[in-house]
């Protein structure tokens, strides 16, 4: 057996509620994998799913120290599980989007110079400024939102230069409100990260830039040059620049890893980093979706994304920096009336029955005889409204319809003509080389598939089960074996 086909890679997930890893083969098989639950592992600090909840409803955030010291725990279970660190040819992973980390001046040198013989959450225990990170959750930056979008003339303008318009979770808004609210934290800041950048520099012993993809979920970086907008960096924070550091291709060899984690753990230390990810690129690397394919993903929100040659104007949506091809795009479409919609419809005319659910779906044809309904629980993100629709085939409207078979179809097929809709604004063309992909917990069920391959017209595939666990974390597999055929020559 050559020493190529003995390494292997590691793969993290820094997800909202947990912390996971993954070890893999060249062949893609799983080796071993671990998971670090933060409120039932890290009880100390106090998070309910992940996250804590502030006062005002609005301000979401996580402890920086919980993620630094979910790793040590990560750490020694993939050990303990039977990880031969020194065959690791290389690591890389991906984290929520949006969140921010704001390092303290002085801590890049103690990054350099990590003890082995210490857990890294006692040596980075006073390395933040911002002890608790703002994440996606947030939305306490409207006002900033608004500054944003009017330093350069209007939303349209913003996602003409970002692929958004201003939304309060992504990080130019957030870090406009630590400047604005807490400037001696912003002041006594030498680096911001994002989560994802945050975690690979635990990793490299190094500040890691932030990745083209990632750093396109911020309304900071021009989407078409790859660069900080200076019209943007003005309107946001002064100095904000040197605090972020240049970007990168999301497939960068960052270089190798910390001597800390060779003395510690055994690592190679040839073991190469290549940059972390947000979730969403990474989805869209783990899905491997080709030019035409469009990815879904039906969870309590439901999420539409596909790649994309060309960036396209929209406000309903988001354009991000492909993390594949850094001269691509990918579009996302979030939709927040998912799952749960779904399971109201099921509780109000099978009384939770999904077997039953199914067989009035089935039961109807295609079309549902010209009866269509729209279902909104809660404000929709696009289009942003609420409440429940139904039209019948003479276009009235109707308070309900006659009958839970057509009540079923007309939610599921309702909530799929609308993504089709979507998808086709952004310059979808589908045609017979159109492929659907679903994953969430609703792509187990087939009725629902079968009408999403019909209002599309399109195969539906779905990801064997072990491949939905790890999805995100898959990302980082492509750039390790394309990175090692080369160190290798194999």
């Amino acid at each position: 057996m050559s020493k190529c086909d003995e390494s292997t890679y590691l793969g993290f997930d820094f997800s909202t509620q947990q912390l996971k890893a993954v070890e893999l083969n060249s062949d893609l098989q799983i080796l071993n994998n671990a998971a670090v639950q933060f409120d039932t592992d890290l009880p100390e600090f106090r998070t309910m799913s992940g996250v804590t909840i502030h006062k005002d409803g609005r301000t979401v955030t996580a402890p920086v120290l919980m993620w630094v010291k979910a790793l040590d725990l990560l750490l020694d279970r993939l050990k303990i599980a039977g990880v031969d660190f020194s065959r690791v040819a290389s690591l890389s992973g991906t984290a929520q989007q949006h969140g921010s980390v704001y390092w303290q001046k002085g801590v890049h040198q103690k990054l350099q110079s990590l003890q082995p013989n210490r857990f890294l959450h006692d040596q980075l225990r006073d390395a933040f400024s911002l002890a608790d990170s703002p994440i996606w959750q947030d939305s306490s930056t409207t006002e900033q939102c608004q500054q944003l979008e009017n330093a350069v003339g209007g939303p349209e303008k913003l996602a003409e230069i970002t692929g958004s318009r201003a939304y309060e979770r992504f990080t130019g808004s957030q870090i406009a409100k630590v400047y604005q609210t807490k400037k001696a934290v912003y002041n006594n800041t030498e680096r911001i990260s994002l989560i994802s950048s945050f975690a690979c520099s635990l990793f490299v012993g190094d500040y890691a830039p932030i990745d083209y993809a990632d750093a396109s979920g911020m309304n900071m970086m021009d989407l078409k040059t790859k660069e900080w907008s200076p019209q943007i960096l003005q309107a946001v924070a002064p100095d904000v620049e040197a605090k972020l550091g240049t970007p990168v291709p999301s497939y960068t060899n960052i270089g190798p890893v910390s001597k800390f984690y060779v003395e510690r753990f055994g690592f190679n230390p040839q073991c190469r980093v290549i940059a972390f990810t947000g979730d969403n690129p990474a989805s869209l690397i783990g899905m491997r979706l080709k030019t035409g394919d469009i990815a879904v993903s039906l969870g309590t929100s439901d999420t539409l994304f596909l790649s994309l040659r060309q960036p396209k104007l929209i406000l309903e949506g988001h354009i991000l920096s492909s993390p594949i091809d850094k001269d691509g795009y990918m579009a996302l479409l979030c939709f927040k009336n998912g799952s749960l919609t779904r399971e109201r419809i099921r509780d109000s005319c099978v009384e939770g029955s999904w077997k039953l659910f199914n067989e009035l779906l089935n039961s109807t044809p295609r079309g549902n005889f010209g009866n269509m309904g729209v279902y909104y629980d809660i404000q929709e993100i696009i289009p942003s409204v609420k409440g429940d629709y139904r039209v019948n085939k003479a276009n009235v409207q109707l308070s309900k319809f006659n009958s839970k078979e057509i009540e079923v179809r007309a939610l599921i097929e309702g909530q799929f003509l609308g993504k089709r809709a979507y998808a086709e604004d952004l310059g979808v063309s589908l045609g017979e080389n159109t492929r659907i992909f679903a994953t969430g917990g609703a792509s187990n069920n087939s009725a629902i598939l079968q009408v999403l391959a019909d209002v599309f017209n399109s195969p539906v595939y779905t990801l064997v089960s072990f491949q939905k666990e790890v999805i995100h974390i898959l990302t980082c597999i492509t750039y390790f074996l394309d990175f090692h055929d080369v160190m290798c020559a194999c």
